[in-house]
């Protein structure tokens, strides 16, 4: 049972009287009553019909007890599925009838509209709301505290996740219990996190970042987290205090810098800030880096294969970059949809082989194949480069890629140069049809002051980029639309201003 979740995250602390979460409120649970609880529900559920391998499809909000049913598919030995509690009744029907869940966990005001969904399918729903409190937790006291796991290994599936969906239909990425373990003892190892650290956790758990990154490598090597529902500014920097990591995304970063407490001695107990599920800007981490005395670290990572690269703990970080391929994890550049052939150093997709990367989609064997190249490796959809020294730099998306009169267009190249601009915030570059250059790139920008002058602007560009990479048009937002995680929806934009 080397390879499996239990062995490495629930048996260890069976017995360890140590803080696990420390709540809002300031309750703190050790990883012995946490575990506890978990056994509890696994009882419940098994006697309600939970078997190995079933599916759960978990649509709870973040507390304790959501975070319990992960401990619970462990120990049950069935899958779990974490989905964003925050979609609507149509979105939540199509993640039902893809998966096929056994059982499906969501708040009290959503069991009437989702049952006739799930009495269709035998799913059993229970409900379970942001106090903890529900079907699922009701009179968990008539239940043993222990529970006889029920034995998993390397290759059997762990979890669930679904790929955002900018394209097509949301597949699910089918996660073993290799790619969740292996992950975790890399990053571990990279990132130097032990019993003595205590995480700042601001992160969703329906997604691989807060819930496999964060949990799984504080489970491992017995760390405490100090357990946020949502990125609260005060009660982050009022945790600084007594934390050593943070793991977030850049939104997190950006609103720190904002706030006028943020200084070195708030931070001088932290050794380590983390960040990904979305690019962080170069200014950002320069910006951070002078008014904390820290360099942010960031990694490379995707639902379908986890955290693939990372700048190291100790060494170099450089800014703008993710970092080099973890250990074990091979990663290749090979030729995007505009090359004729593949030249050393040049960019180009990003394929991954290695213990970390998915079994495969859900009920998708045509797309699974697809997803992989003959000799085995992953074609991420990701396009990027090596530097000299090793180092992988992102690019963009593959299908964000413009081809503009037969010359490749890389929108991340011609944002970095407006995002130089004095009076930018962030950008987002994208493309749209013309007849004459078949596409060409248009620059939505989020500016200091809305009354600077797009002209200005575009002569800055002008001068940094060769004519063909300039932006045709700029659009002026408030805000780019952005997902949960940070990550800007071009799609969205496409849709909009195409």
């Amino acid at each position: 049972m080397t390879n499996s979740l239990y062995s490495n995250l629930i048996e260890p602390n069976l017995n360890n009287n140590k803080t696990f979460l420390i709540l809002d409120d300031g309750t703190e649970i050790s990883y012995k009553d946490f575990i506890s609880l978990s056994s509890k529900i696994s009882h419940k559920l098994t006697n309600l019909g939970l078997k190995s391998g079933d599916h759960i499809l978990v649509k709870s909000p973040k507390c304790k007890e959501t975070l319990s049913l992960y401990l619970t598919s462990i120990l049950t030995g069935s899958v779990f599925f974490p989905l964003n509690s925050n979609y609507t009744l149509n979105e939540t029907i199509y993640f039902i009838e893809d998966s096929k869940p056994s059982f499906l966990i969501c708040e009290s005001s959503e069991v009437e509209s989702i049952k006739p969904i799930c009495d269709d399918i035998g799913c059993r729903i229970l409900s379970l709301n942001a106090n903890g409190e529900g079907d699922v937790t009701n009179d968990l006291e008539n239940f043993d505290s222990s529970f006889k796991p029920n034995i998993r290994v390397k290759d059997d599936l762990a979890a669930l996740l679904y790929t955002s969906g900018t394209t097509g239909k949301p597949k699910g990425a089918m996660l073993t219990h290799q790619n969740l373990v292996s992950n975790a003892h890399q990053l571990i190892n990279l990132w130097n996190i032990d019993k003595s650290d205590t995480l700042i956790h601001a992160l969703p758990i329906y997604h691989t970042h807060g819930l496999f990154v964060a949990i799984n490598t504080s489970m491992m090597s017995g760390a405490t987290i100090r357990f946020i529902k949502n990125f609260n500014i005060d009660l982050v920097i009022e945790a600084f205090k007594y934390s050593t990591l943070m793991m977030g995304v850049p939104t997190f970063y950006t609103r720190l810098i904002k706030d006028k407490r943020l200084d070195r001695s708030v931070t001088k107990n932290m050794k380590l800030f983390i960040s990904g599920s979305a690019p962080l800007l170069t200014e950002t981490h320069q910006d951070f880096y002078n008014i904390t005395g820290h360099q942010i670290l960031e990694r490379y990572g995707m639902t379908e294969t986890n955290m693939n690269t990372s700048n190291p703990f100790d060494g170099e970080r450089k800014a703008g970059s993710v970092g080099k391929p973890l250990k074990d994890i091979s990663i290749r550049i090979n030729k995007t949809k505009g090359d004729k052939d593949t030249v050393l150093n040049k960019i180009g997709m990003i394929e991954i082989k290695g213990p970390n990367v998915f079994k495969g989609y859900l009920n998708n064997p045509e797309k699974t194949q697809e997803a992989f190249t003959k000799d085995g490796y992953f074609i991420t959809g990701d396009i990027g480069y090596f530097d000299k020294d090793g180092y992988l730099f992102i690019s963009g998306r593959n299908k964000d890629l413009i081809i503009s009169g037969g010359f490749n267009v890389y929108p991340k190249e011609i944002e970095d140069v407006i995002n130089q601009h004095k009076s930018v915030i962030e950008s987002a570059v994208f493309g749209i049809k013309d007849n004459d250059l078949g596409e060409v790139p248009i620059a939505a920008v989020v500016m200091i002051n809305n009354n600077t002058k797009i002209k200005d602007l575009s002569i800055f560009v002008e001068k940094n980029l060769v004519k063909y990479k300039t932006p045709k048009k700029y659009l002026v937002l408030n805000e780019l639309p952005k997902n949960v995680m940070g990550k800007v929806q071009k799609n969205i934009l496409k849709d909009k201003y195409s």
